[in-house]
């Protein structure tokens, strides 16, 4: 004798046919999205990779971004990194000093031709003109080159003087590109992270 209309047996045995029903219909769905029937393997792990900055590229053909000669010998220490201002006025230190005792020697970080040598209000300036629109300068830097001699990656263009605004042992190094100052640092191999300080004599 068959179930009367609305009993349990038959509720469950319509929920039971639907469920099958969805199941299948998902299934299929699976099947076509994997490709055929082919086995859902399980994610591999991911792997990613950092895309290549874009900007400026150095001068010399041979390099790639951040392949600049770091411009004196020995470790590299920036006693004060490049500080991009608000605004073309704005306060800011557009360039790092490169810590480097009076009279080090100081090498072209890439060919180049000299554009400017002279003294600047109260210190020695060098400034030379690389490809890509890129131009270095130095100061205070004695040298006994003139502009439009040409020079090379590593040549030494002359050594660490005093005077300006950057303190006794340091060199002052600005990078330009199209007239804007940039970061050397993109040039010279990386940009220095931030780094916290103590607080309050701690």
């Amino acid at each position: 004798m068959a179930s009367p209309s609305g009993s349990p047996h038959l509720v469950r045995s319509h929920s039971s046919r639907a469920a099958r029903v969805a199941i299948t219909a998902a299934l299929a769905c699976l099947v076509l999205l994997g490709g055929g029937g082919a086995p859902l393997a399980a994610p591999a792990s991911v792997h990613t990779t950092t895309a290549p900055r874009s900007g400026p590229s150095p001068a010399d053909s041979s390099a790639s971004e951040g392949a600049w000669r770091w411009p004196v010998d020995g470790g590299r220490h920036v006693s004060a990194a490049y500080r991009a201002p608000a605004h073309a006025y704005g306060p800011g230190h557009r360039g790092m000093d490169v810590t480097a005792a009076v009279g080090t020697a100081v090498g072209a970080p890439a060919d180049g031709v000299v554009a400017f040598q002279g003294v600047v209000v109260d210190r020695p300036v060098l400034t030379i003109r690389h490809a890509d629109g890129l131009v270095s300068s130095f100061e205070p830097l004695e040298s006994s080159l003139r502009a439009g001699d040409t020079v090379s990656r590593g040549q030494e263009i002359g050594r660490v003087s005093t005077g300006g605004h950057t303190a006794p042992g340091a060199l002052h190094v600005g990078v330009r590109r199209d007239g804007e100052y940039i970061n050397p640092m993109l040039l010279f191999g990386a940009v220095l992270r931030a780094r916290l300080l103590p607080c309050c004599g701690t």
